[in-house]
């Protein structure tokens, strides 16, 4: 099974190629997916029937007890056959019916064939969550199917609407299958419907798997949905809407209905759904033109008979269901099919204005005949022997079921009337496509009913107004398509009429899954099972039908006139836009551009949840110390002081110094607490904060607001204390929540086993929680690429500036320039001599003299190498000593900043000439490079190796192979500082000196 998944899967992914070499004639290569499912099926009917049911299982997340688990019984059997016979038939037909120069063939096959996998993986699956993901892979692919034509606004609006509608029906049913899986233990399927949870758990699963079938399968009131899908590709139609994508609601009904079909929400659900939908379906037949919204219609009436009959309860009427389920999906099929080839041959579809069509192309009308004389259930054929054991099965619902009498016979009229208008629509179908008329309308007389009511502008399925039938108008041309478009309907039209001739097989086959209904004797099918009163009562539905056929004009007339109720398609789109605008409401309301007010709301919503849940609902601890030392105090009061007059402040740079002294005090409470890791780590971030807010501030107004706000200081003064106390609450109760060891209960020991180190904290973020290290300096990367696109907006690079471009033009502060003396020829070494007495950084004379700091810049050229040693230092003694690949990349990001700020951006490109994306870049491919290369060694990914050497002279090595990983860490760490220096600092003084950008000042629109 997992096998056949995979087939369909690389299928898939390689059908643009097929398509892109072979053209159309891909689609036959692509059909060996699903006839491959269809052939494997049949290989183990035998063993199926005697109860050797094939299980596949796979361990996937073994933590959460999450399975791929597959299991074919007689009714996944049965649906593999369907889903991969039709599905290889119609694959052959779009060989035949897509033009060889239509776009998006390759496209369209692969997600063709990904939903056939996603089917067999549905009908396959025996864990319910895996169930509901293939559940969904279908929503998507139905999606891109049935949006093919994605220029249509009515294509593209029919696959909206089918994946909300179903969409929200699966999202239902996900609830159901939780609810079940955690009231039984376990969600294995088959283990499920053996021993169902009952109480109030199984009423509301129920309901939520219900919600799920309705929507999947276009029961009422979501109906409305199958018949838009119809913009879709005829070929789509054939395969979706016929055999595949609606029958899994049926089959989800199928799957359950052993287990819950007695309980009274289900049964009366089923009743009602499937006898309206089966009904609505077949009166809103009646009254429609085009062949495919007859069809669309008339699957949605099937569909609910389908539904009935499978959810009743019955073994009688599951046998009749799974044996209609079979019929319908070939016989329907074939009519998409057939409706098809008129429509290439035809250019239309309207059946007004066919006339001769079956004359012209008496094969496609043969194939049109054998379809609908099965649907509307005419003897020797498969829906004929479906409908009869149907009508059997219902006749004795009150003594299988245990139903009261009226509600058995109210089923048994409804599904009388139902086949009734299925007869009728059914010879109108055919009558239509293929018949001869002395009277047909013209293409220019058919006007859409009521346009001006459309609120936005479409014609629903069923508002073209009657047109009066014009004598002597000239009958839609007729061409000749090729036979390969036909022979895949003329073969599912005659397995129809075969599978009918051999019932006795096909009880044989599906009666194992009838027997596993609780209640009931056993169905039967028969082609003749004498003069009953369901043969009598056959006959006068096939009589009633045929006569209703005969006046269909006056039956239209009176329809067009009839009150039609709401229409569910207005219904639902005038809902659409009235949540669109509710929706834009809200935004309105909420999305002001006010990054305050963000923040504010947020923060509320965390204290009004968190802050209260906490006081309220749990326990504070009995004893709670301080502090344990005073300097810890002085700290705390530190910060606590600063974060204060930060929320007070006006000035931004006067918010950021004092945002920086809270950093710097919270660093040394975690001196004081023993983590010297961790208050190295917060005085460097702190420090580099503090540079990029600076740089920044350079551009923006010094004030948050023109205005005083004090009001606004004193509510942003609340917030931060309320959340404070929240967070404060929720530290001094977690501890006391716990219940099971804390997951760094063995990190010391495994550190060192493991890990090769003794420093605990880099050991864990570069070997035992690579995995989040890796995460974390991604996020680093995009933060640095987000950062740069916002000010590089013509080029994302940036150039790096030498100190030789200002030396070879002028001096960019202007004025005499310093440099000329070496540009007059004078002698070299004396020049360079000179030079290089004058100077201690090297660009530093491209700074205007007001600008520049003889001290800072001795600072500079003393500090800067001893800083890079030191960084690393750190990055080679993390692994034992405090420090690390983070810490060391913020030392040396440290020192490129006091670089920059001594001597500009030329002094920048001086001390490091290369892009940062090449550090960015090289950093995260070295740290994911080592987690891959150990996985191809054979270890685990991310797994450290550790190597130990004596070297003469220099005595004992130790080296572990995570310190590559560190080295990654450093260079993203590294390259981040330098973009940053780079986008908000070189970058705006370069268009500071040049005049192309004034500063920010709409940043502080927000605050105003």
């Amino acid at each position: 099974m997992l096998l056949l998944l995979a087939v369909h899967l690389a299928a898939a992914l390689v059908a643009p190629v097929l398509v892109r070499l072979w053209g159309r004639r891909a689609f036959w290569v692509l059909a060996l997916a699903p006839a491959s499912a269809a052939v494997w099926a049949l290989t183990w009917t035998s063993r199926v029937q005697a109860g050797h049911m094939p299980v596949e299982q796979v361990s996937w997340i073994p933590q959460l007890g999450l399975e791929l688990t597959f299991r074919m019984d007689t009714l996944s059997w049965f649906m593999t056959l369907v889903v991969g016979g039709v599905g290889a038939l119609v694959l052959v037909y779009c060989s035949a019916y897509f033009s060889a120069s239509a776009h998006g063939l390759g496209r369209f096959g692969g997600v063709f064939v990904a939903f056939a996998g996603a089917m067999l993986g549905l009908v396959l699956s025996d864990d319910m969550i895996l169930m509901f993901v293939f559940w969904e892979l279908t929503t998507v692919m139905s999606y891109l199917l049935i949006g093919h034509y994605s220029e249509r606004k009515a294509s593209r609006r029919a696959a909206m609407q089918a994946i909300i509608i179903t969409t929200a029906g699966g999202l239902a049913m996900l609830v159901g299958v939780v609810l079940l899986g955690e009231a039984t233990g376990t969600y294995r399927l088959s283990e499920v419907i053996a021993h169902p949870p009952g109480g109030t758990t199984a009423t509301v699963a129920i309901a939520c798997l219900l919600a799920g079938a309705v929507t999947k399968s276009a029961l009422i009131p979501f109906h409305f949905w199958l018949p838009a899908a119809m913009a879709a590709p005829t070929p789509v139609s054939a395969y979706l809407h016929a055999a595949a994508m609606v029958k899994a609601g049926v089959y989800v009904v199928a799957r359950f209905a052993p287990a819950y079909s007695t309980h009274q929400l289900w049964r009366w659900t089923i009743i009602v759904l499937g006898c309206g939908t089966l009904l609505l379906g077949g009166y809103r037949a009646l009254r429609q033109h085009d062949l495919k919204l007859v069809l669309a219609f008339g699957t949605v009436s099937q569909l609910g008979l389908i539904t009935l009959l499978v959810g009743l309860g019955t073994r009688a009427t599951a046998l009749a269901g799974l044996a209609m389920l079979g019929a319908h999906a070939m016989f329907k099929a074939a009519l998409f099919l057939v409706v098809g080839v008129v429509d290439a041959a035809t250019g239309t579809r309207d059946l007004r204005r066919l006339s001769g069509v079956g004359k012209e192309l008496p094969i496609t009308a043969l194939a049109g005949a054998l379809g609908v004389a099965s649907m509307i259930g005419l003897p020797p054929f498969a829906g004929y022997v479906a409908k009869e054991a149907g009508l059997e099965g219902i006749e004795h619902l009150g003594s299988d079921a245990g139903m009261q009498g009226s509600a058995a016979t109210l089923v048994l009229v409804c599904v009388a009337i139902g086949s009734v208008l299925t007869v009728a629509y059914g010879l109108r179908l055919w009558w239509g496509a293929f018949g001869t008329k002395s009277a047909v309308v013209p293409e220019s007389a058919l006007v859409p009913e009521s346009v001006a009511t459309q609120e936005d502008g479409a014609v629903s399925p069923g508002t073209v107004r009657q047109a009066v039938p014009l004598v002597g108008a000239e009958p839609a041309p007729i061409s000749h398509p090729s036979l390969l478009l036909v022979w895949p309907a003329l073969v599912l039209g005659l397995l129809g009429l075969g599978v009918a001739l051999l019932p006795g097989l096909g009880e044989h086959l599906l009666a194992p899954y009838a027997d596993t209904y609780p209640v009931g004797e056993p169905g039967h099918l028969a082609l003749w099972a004498g003069f009953t009163p369901t043969f009598v009562l056959t006959l006068v539905i096939l009589a009633a039908g045929a006569a209703l056929f005969v006046v269909r004009d006056a039956v239209e007339r009176w329809q067009s006139r009839a009150y039609r109720g709401p229409e569910a398609d207005r219904v639902y789109r005038r809902s659409m836009r009235r949540l669109d605008d509710v929706a834009a409401d809200v935004t309105a309301a909420t999305q002001r551009g006010s990054l305050p007010l963000y923040l504010g709301i947020v923060l509320a919503v965390f204290v009004a949840g968190v802050g209260v849940t906490t006081v309220l609902g749990t326990s504070w601890p009995d004893e709670v110390r301080v502090w344990e030392q005073p300097g810890q105090a002085a700290f705390a009061a530190a910060a606590i002081v600063s974060a204060v007059l930060v929320a007070r402040a006006r000035r931004r740079l006067k918010a950021v110094i004092l945002l920086g002294i809270g950093g710097y005090a919270v660093a040394g409470l975690f001196l004081l607490q023993g983590a010297p890791d961790l208050a190295l780590t917060q005085v460097l971030v702190e420090t580099v904060t503090l540079v990029v807010f600076v740089l920044a501030l350079r551009r923006l107004p010094p004030y948050f607001s023109d205005r005083p706000l004090a009001g606004s200081r004193w509510l942003r003064l609340a917030i931060g204390l309320a959340v404070g106390l929240t967070v404060a609450g929720v530290a001094l109760v977690a501890p006391g929540a716990r219940v099971h060891l804390p997951v760094t209960e063995h990190f010391a020991d495994e550190a060192v086993t493991w890990g090769g180190g003794k420093n605990i904290v880099n050991v864990t973020l570069v070997d035992i929680r690579a995995w989040d290290t890796v995460g974390e300096i991604s996020v680093l990367l995009v933060a640095a690429t987000g950062v740069a696109s916002l000010v590089f907006l013509s080029r994302r690079t940036g150039s790096i500036f030498r100190a030789e471009d200002a030396m070879r033009d002028r001096a960019v502060w202007g004025g005499p320039d310093p440099m000329a003396p070496l540009r007059r020829g004078l002698d070299p070494v004396r020049n360079e001599a000179a030079a290089t007495d004058r100077e201690w950084l090297r660009a530093g004379r491209t700074l205007a003299p007001n600008r520049r700091s003889v001290v800072f810049e001795v600072v500079v050229r003393l500090l800067f190498h001893t800083m890079i040693v030191y960084s690393v230092f750190l990055l080679f003694s993390g692994h034992n000593a405090p420090g690390g690949g983070f810490a060391a990349g913020l030392v040396t990001g440290i020192a490129l900043t006091v670089r920059y700020l001594a001597g500009g951006r030329y002094e920048l490109g001086e001390a490091a000439p290369v892009q940062p994306g090449v550090l960015l870049g090289l950093g995260l491919f070295l740290s994911a490079g080592v987690g891959i290369l150990a996985m191809l060694v054979g270890g685990s990914v991310l797994e450290s190796w550790i190597f130990e050497v004596d070297i003469p002279l220099l005595g004992h090595l130790k080296l572990v192979t995570s310190l590559f990983f560190d080295v990654g860490v450093y260079l993203v760490v590294v390259g981040l500082v330098l973009d940053i220096l780079r986008s908000l600092g070189a970058e705006l003084d370069r268009r500071a000196e040049t005049g192309e950008d004034e500063p920010f000042d709409d940043l502080a629109g927000g605050a105003r």
